[in-house]
Parts: C-alpha cells; sequence; structure tokens
C-alpha cells in the first residue's frame, strides 16, 4: 500500500507542498540537452538498475551525458572512441563545437503539448558544470557565452509556458566535474561520498546558481540531482535549507524533489528500473529516456527506443501504482529532435487524446487493485472505474471491482474493442496502445 509521505526531514520548517496542477500532470517531459550532445556517445549497455556490478555500470555507462566520466576510465570502450575520433581533444572542447543552428523551441513545446505533456523539465546546468544560462561566476562555461550563444533556459522556458506546459528546472547539485574535479567515478558509493564532501564554497557556489535560476525563471519544479554536500545542508546564510525557503517564496505552486539525501522533498523520484523504494511514498515520479540514455545516444536504434504504444504502456503502469513519468527527450548538438524520439512522442499522443483525462489525477479507491489483474490495470475516478488492456484481456466479471458495472461497460476510445460474453470481459491493446474501457459506478 503506497500511502507514506515523501521523506523530509524538516516538514515542520519548509511545508507541504502539494499544488492541483500537478496531480493532473500525468506525463511530463525531461530534456538532456548539453555539450554531451555532441560527441552524444555511449554504450547501449542496458537500463539503469538491471546491471547488478556496479564497475561495470561506470565503465560500460549507456548514459551519453555521463560521457565527460566514462571516458576518464582507462580501457572503457568511450576512452577508445574518443581518442580514436577526436585524438587529445578536451571535454570543454565540445562547447565550441555546439551550435544549436536548428533550435526552434516553439517546435520543441508544440511537440510536447502533442504527446500530452503538462509540463517540461530542462536540464539546465549537467554534472559537467556547463550551464545552459549564464550562471554567476561560470566565467565562459555557458551556453550565453560559448557555443550556441544564447540563453537557452529563457527561451525554453518562455516556448514551454507559451504552450501552456508547466516549466521545471533540472540543476545538478551534488556532482561539477569541472568547479570541483572528481577522480574517475566507478561506484555508487564514489558518487555519494563524493559529492557530499564537496565543501563550503562550493555549497555557497551552487546556492547562488540556484537563486539566480529562481529569481530569473520562476521554475515550476526544482529538480535536484545526486544529492547536496553535507556542510550545507542547514538554514545557514547559504545553505540548503535557506535556499529552499526562497524557492517557495519566488515559486509559490513550485515543488521540490527528492534528491538531497533526506533534507526534504515534495515527491519521490525512481529512474528506470533503479530507486524503487521511491514508488513506496504517496507522491512519486518515475523518469527514464525514450532510449536507454538521456542525453541523445548515436549508437542507440529501434532495438532501445520505445514507441508510442511501449511508451503508452509504461505511462500506463505508472500513473496505475500512483506515480507520473517524466518521459525523456534527448535532441541533437543543433537543435532536432531524432527522428524515433519525435515518433514516439507522436504517437504517445495520439492514444493520449482518449486517455489524458482517465489518467488525470485518479483517485487512490482502485490503488491496491491496480494490477490485481494479469495484462491489464485498473483506476477508477469519481463515477467509473477504467481498465487498462496492456495485453489481451479475458476477466470473468466477479474478480472486477463489484462498485462498478462492468457489463455494460464500453470503450473509452474509438479504437478498443469489448465483449461482454459468457460472465467475462474481453478486450485488448490497439494499435496506438492499452485498450481503454470505462465502466460506471454502480448506485
Amino acid at each position: 500500500m503506497m500511502n507514506r509521505p515523501p521523506v523530509s526531514q524538516h516538514r515542520d520548517r519548509l511545508g507541504t507542498h502539494q499544488p492541483e496542477w500537478l496531480d493532473h500532470a500525468p506525463l511530463g517531459i525531461f530534456i538532456h540537452w548539453g555539450v554531451y550532445s555532441v560527441p552524444s556517445w555511449a554504450e547501449p549497455h542496458g537500463e539503469l538498475g538491471t546491471e547488478p556490478d556496479e564497475r561495470t555500470w561506470f565503465t560500460h555507462n549507456s548514459y551519453a551525458e555521463w560521457y565527460f566520466n566514462t571516458i576518464r576510465i582507462p580501457g572503457s570502450r568511450a576512452s577508445q572512441y574518443h581518442h580514436e575520433t577526436y585524438g587529445s581533444l578536451p571535454y570543454d572542447g565540445f562547447l565550441d563545437m555546439w551550435h544549436a543552428e536548428k533550435f526552434d523551441p516553439d517546435d520543441w513545446a508544440a511537440l510536447f503539448k502533442e504527446a500530452g505533456a503538462g509540463l517540461v523539465v530542462l536540464t539546465t546546468k549537467h554534472h559537467d558544470g556547463i550551464t545552459l544560462w549564464e550562471a554567476p561566476e561560470t566565467y565562459g562555461r555557458n551556453t550565453v557565452q560559448r557555443g550556441p550563444r544564447q540563453d537557452l533556459v529563457e527561451k525554453i522556458s518562455r516556448a514551454t509556458r507559451r504552450a501552456g506546459l508547466r516549466f521545471g528546472a533540472y540543476y545538478s547539485g551534488g556532482v561539477d566535474w569541472h568547479y570541483r574535479p572528481f577522480p574517475v567515478i566507478l561506484s555508487e558509493e564514489d558518487l555519494e561520498r563524493l559529492a557530499r564532501s564537496v565543501d563550503p564554497e562550493y555549497g555557497r557556489y551552487i546556492f547562488n546558481h540556484c537563486l539566480d535560476l529562481f529569481q530569473r525563471y520562476r521554475p515550476d519544479i526544482f529538480w535536484n540531482d545526486i544529492e547536496w554536500p553535507d556542510c550545507a545542508k542547514n538554514f545557514d546564510a547559504h545553505g540548503l535549507g535557506t535556499l529552499l525557503e526562497h524557492y517557495y517564496k519566488l515559486c509559490p505552486e513550485g515543488v521540490v524533489n527528492d534528491r538531497f539525501g533526506g533534507f526534504h522533498s515534495d515527491y519521490e523520484t525512481s529512474e528506470y528500473q533503479a530507486m524503487r523504494d521511491s514508488e513506496a511514498a504517496d507522491r512519486w515520479e518515475n523518469c527514464r529516456g525514450i532510449g536507454l540514455s538521456f542525453g541523445y545516444n548515436r549508437m542507440e536504434g529501434d532495438e532501445q527506443y520505445l514507441t508510442g504504444p511501449s511508451a503508452a504502456r509504461h505511462l500506463v503502469d505508472v500513473v496505475s501504482r500512483g506515480g507520473r513519468l517524466l518521459l525523456n527527450v534527448g535532441p541533437h548538438a543543433d537543435g532536432t529532435i531524432p527522428d524515433p524520439q519525435r515518433a514516439c512522442l507522436r504517437g504517445l499522443g495520439a492514444w493520449m487524446r482518449a486517455a489524458r483525462s482517465e489518467l488525470s489525477h485518479p483517485s487512490a479507491e482502485l490503488l491496491e487493485q491496480a494490477c490485481s489483474l494479469p495484462g491489464a490495470r485498473l483506476m477508477s475516478h469519481g463515477d467509473h472505474a477504467v481498465l487498462f488492456a496492456l495485453e489481451n484481456v479475458a476477466v470473468p466479471f466477479d474478480r472486477l471491482p463489484a462498485e462498478f458495472d462492468w457489463r455494460s461497460s464500453r470503450p473509452g476510445d474509438g479504437q478498443t474493442q469489448v465483449s461482454h460474453d459468457h460472465g467475462v470481459l474481453t478486450t485488448a491493446p490497439t494499435q496506438l496502445g492499452p485498450g481503454i474501457i470505462l465502466a460506471k459506478r454502480i448506485h
């Protein structure tokens, strides 16, 4: 039963933030676009959470946005690729090769809206420390002074909001491979230890970055990644608590995620098949890419990419269990969204035209029964229930929730087929995605 609140050591001081708009946004779009989009290379090793050996995962990292770390691992295929393709080029050399010459933020926002998304979260600074706006004290390592020579946060946030979507900002708080250079990371222990032990000066640096983000762009979500320095987990002048107090004051309908080591959260996050304990919270989100990487990876193909129907299936599974999905796109360096990713979002959007209202803020009434039927998921609203057919389904009526009239149930779209013969409800997925069956509440 998923009923515990999100973890927060400072709930009394920072409060509980559950804006209504977030309950009506079952799908969000994550954007990983950065210097790593120039080499755009990683091994398509597998989903995070499926590789039991941590050293193997980091050496063969599926995440193209981790290129800066992976090329420094002796003997890695990424190191070999970099040497063969770019010779001795330092990582920062890619910043001047990133031109974003075909970038059209309104086209992106229109696509995300077509997919049925309600929010967009942009990676404003990833672990390489390069910011997508002219952040304080970056001294040229930003997209305004080099590379695209644009304030990408400004352009994407404005386009997102013009399209009627909420805007969120991802920020790598715990890791900055440039400002506080790390040794090569080969385990989760390395990652957490290094992220938490950074000095107070770095705590001041990231405080000023994030406050600048909040003041300029007023993000509806503050999505931190990989912890926060232990020395800054306080309410001092540059402490995390003080920063979050500023955030809630500047963004009164805003929420923050959980990646602060327990300090505070409004909702928790899982990632691909990792961090699944977070899915026991009453507010949680699963994030994943359309492929195996968040940043664009030229090594991925159809075998790795979700299609529209498979993305719809994953979305239904997440929402039925009480969560939301943050589905990532990784644009090319030139600013175009790769065709397979675009096709996935358009296919998902075709299915979402009928499904979005059913996925928006379902009640908790059937949460414990959501996964009780093989190949199907159950949800409910005030006056009706919904059965989503992930596979071919044949269910006796007496196995369905008795509060609803399944004998008179009907399709919730123009595609799903249903029969009620011999005391059995029979249905199946459609070409677009899971079949949708609606049953009225019995009064």
